[in-house]
């Protein structure tokens, strides 16, 4: 078992920060949908205790997977589900596989308006809190983006904003919000659990779960901070019309790249 926690500092308060998460994850659920691949909300409601929201989705991945790996796996292997619990400024996110009873993604996040600088915000036992590897993030930084991942419309150091006058973000960017106490800041705490009990693959894939995920925590972050004049003046009821929108948007392109895939056949 690997844990790793990952540290994403914005130049945001935790307050728009909810709204602009919610909003660019329903912009990366259309994204990420079509050819066959995508997003499917089961569900999205208010907890039964009452407190924050739950979500079930279903990610259909088989198109993003080496066809040779395709070729000796059924595709139900490549179909990944995730329930999440949003109690902001606290959320607990868990994916799964059905067919594979030894996978397991747990990421726990809590949102703080720091600048990263809190240990064990997680309240772990000094035992495990020690084998935890601490990753900091830095949205602004080009060489934590792989070449294939970058895109000029998405980086900080080239973005400023309209509404909100922040950016761009230059090299000292955090130093700059330390020395401006009355700047918007915040941090999220991700820590993020890969839990895979194969014999042999154990060390090998729960690794690459690791680098995936630091890889969408840089993208999916510097995406929201450039889009941050499309969400900054959104209310949560703006939000879930939005969401409501995107479930109804995503279930007729499904519906769509399956009928096209039973006439093709």
């Amino acid at each position: 078992m690997i844990v790793k926690e990952y540290r994403v500092v914005l130049p945001c308060s935790v307050e728009e920060y909810q709204i602009g998460q919610l909003y660019s994850v329903a912009e990366a659920s259309k994204n990420e949908t079509g050819g066959g691949d995508g997003i499917e909300v089961l569900d999205n409601r208010p907890c039964e205790d009452g407190k924050g929201q739950f979500t079930h989705k279903v990610y259909y991945v088989q198109n993003k997977i080496p066809r040779f790996i395709r070729r000796i796996t059924k595709d139900s292997y490549f179909t990944f589900h995730e329930k999440a619990w949003n109690d902001y400024p606290y959320c607990k996110t868990e994916v799964t596989n059905e067919n594979i009873k030894e996978f397991r993604i747990t990421i726990e996040t809590w949102h703080k308006p720091d600048l990263g600088n809190e240990e064990n915000v997680h309240k772990l036992d000094e035992d495990k809190w020690k084998n935890v590897t601490v990753v900091p993030i830095d949205i602004a930084d080009r060489k934590q983006v792989s070449d294939r991942d970058y895109k000029p419309e998405e980086d900080p150091t080239l973005f400023k904003s309209t509404k909100t006058g922040r950016g761009p973000l230059g090299p000292n960017w955090k130093e700059e919000l330390a020395a401006n106490p009355d700047w918007p800041r915040m941090c999220a705490y991700k820590l993020v659990t890969a839990d895979f009990k194969w014999f042999g693959m154990q060390s090998v894939v729960e690794g690459f779960i690791q680098q995936q995920e630091k890889r969408l925590f840089t993208n999916f972050h510097r995406q929201l901070f450039c889009s941050i004049d499309k969400w900054v003046d959104l209310t949560m009821d703006d939000i879930r019309r939005m969401e409501d929108e995107t479930k109804k948007d995503l279930d007729e392109l499904r519906k769509t790249e399956n009928l096209r895939g039973s006439t093709a056949d």
